[in-house]
């Protein structure tokens, strides 16, 4: 029941303007403070509702992996009913529910029938899993289990020891730095007490967000929010986040892993959602690293190189500074000319900045591919509840496409001139102890993880 999308979907969410029209996003407040963002969609008699949190793995505390462990509990069990007895009741009516967390945000969804009683009926359970969670023991208990299996099967997956050493070594004490599903002593010392305080606290009306989009009205809209967040406490906003400190300096972590090929990720903090700079820093990537195998950095690693099947970069904004990333995979005999073209690549990148053929083709591969990131209502429900959660202008997606065509070559430049700095970028190698970073300077500081153990709990 559980739907957990990777720690990069979400801020690929937005990235350009809707080909046909849209309708206006329509916003209210619920009678205790959720706020509410709806798109009428009467074409498919379905209805789409996902109500978001401020309660991602930022908001652990010292309890790493809470958030994820209280987001998993809640469709085991509500009020009266068990995780089985929910599951057949939506299923007699061809509902679904979901959930999900990821660093910034969890969430609670639902897709169900227009029709009147379908869709009251699978709000009733939505709203009963939403503000009655049981959390039962059993149900805990095995959670927490299978969250440490995950946890142990990541020590042999280097894609995931990566991420894990990167994101710490990047955001060292702010709370991004920690995985979502935590760590296996905090997993270990957590109690169904901590699990009810966490829900308690972050679980409320004014720190939600509600999408609705689908074959309802205003009114009917209306009535679905305050069911669901009528029932739950009003609470408080969740306090805001710390900033992201800007890193000092390059910093080098070796993972040892015994593969043929070593992964590699380069990057540092790169912008937040809803910064000025956004779409400009957006457009650079894309050109750079981010529109597959015809972008620069692909061309230069596998085309011209053939270091790896696939080069790519990313700016994944999030409520604070969210990272910039470079990742590749290559062969152990080619890890320095492979760190040597990438960083060359991005330099070079970086001080000759992006051509008018460069900006011309991303605007138009960025402004001519939404269709496809829109195209049903699920998705939709999904930009929108971004839109409210971060706080974007209502016309975001109706703007979009001309804000995208009116960025400058200077603006673009600019922005990564300001935001990338190739002199301190955090690189993480996973493979064999033999592999070094050879010549990607400055390696003002290195660590070198020895035990899987160590690795796996990053």
């Amino acid at each position: 029941m559980k739907v957990i999308l990777p720690a990069v979907c979400l801020p690929f969410l937005l990235l350009a303007p809707l080909v046909y029209a849209i309708p206006t996003i329509q916003h209210w407040q619920t009678a205790n403070g959720a706020r509410v963002y709806f798109i009428p969609a009467p074409e498919v008699p379905i209805v789409d509702i996902r109500i978001v949190f401020d309660a991602g793995s930022a908001r652990d505390g010292d309890k790493f992996g809470l958030a994820f462990l209280t987001n998993g509990l809640l469709s085991e069990g509500a009020g009266d009913l068990d995780a089985d007895m929910i599951a057949r009741r939506l299923d007699n009516i061809g509902a679904q529910l979901g959930n999900g967390s990821l660093r910034d945000m969890a969430w609670l969804e639902l897709r169900a029938l227009s029709e009147e009683k379908t869709l009251w009926e699978a709000m009733e359970l939505m709203s009963l899993v939403l503000s009655e969670p049981a959390f039962p023991e059993v149900a805990f208990r095995r959670d927490m289990k299978n969250i440490l299996v995950s946890l142990q099967a990541d020590r042999q997956n280097p894609d995931a020891l990566a991420e894990k050493a990167f994101m710490k070594a990047v955001y060292n004490n702010h709370p991004y730095a920690m995985p979502s599903q935590g760590m296996e002593q905090s997993i270990q010392s957590m109690t169904r007490k901590d699990v009810q305080a966490y829900y308690e606290k972050f679980y409320v009306a004014r720190n939600a967000t509600i999408a609705i989009v689908g074959d309802v009205s205003r009114s009917d809209a209306k009535a679905l929010a305050e069911l669901l967040a009528g029932r739950i406490q009003e609470g408080k906003p969740a306090a805001r986040l710390e900033e992201v400190k800007p890193l000092q300096e390059a910093v080098t972590v070796h993972v040892e892993h015994p593969s043929s090929q070593t992964h590699i990720w380069i990057g540092q903090p790169g912008m937040k959602r809803g910064d000025d700079d956004y779409l400009a820093l957006y457009i650079g990537n894309h050109a750079f690293g981010g529109s597959g195998l015809v972008s620069l950095l692909s061309g230069e690693v596998r085309e011209k190189h053939g270091y790896a099947y696939s080069a790519y970069s990313y700016f994944a904004p999030m409520r604070s500074l969210g990272p910039f990333t470079m990742v590749a995979q290559t062969k152990n005999d080619n890890v320095v000319d492979a760190l040597n073209v990438m960083n060359d690549t991005l330099r070079k990148f970086i001080a000759m900045g992006i051509t008018p053929e460069q900006i011309m083709a991303s605007k138009q591969n960025i402004t001519g591919g939404f269709a496809l990131r829109l195209d049903s209502n699920r998705k939709l429900v999904e930009n929108l509840s971004v839109i409210g959660f971060y706080d974007l202008p209502l016309d975001y997606l109706h703007t979009f496409s001309d804000r995208v065509n009116m960025v400058t070559r200077q603006q673009v430049n600019s922005a990564l001139l300001q935001r990338l700095n190739p002199d301190r970028m955090v690189l993480v190698l996973v493979g064999p102890k033999n592999v070094r970073s050879g010549n990607n300077k400055p390696d003002a500081h290195e660590s070198v993880a020895t035990g899987s153990s160590e690795a796996g709990s990053r």
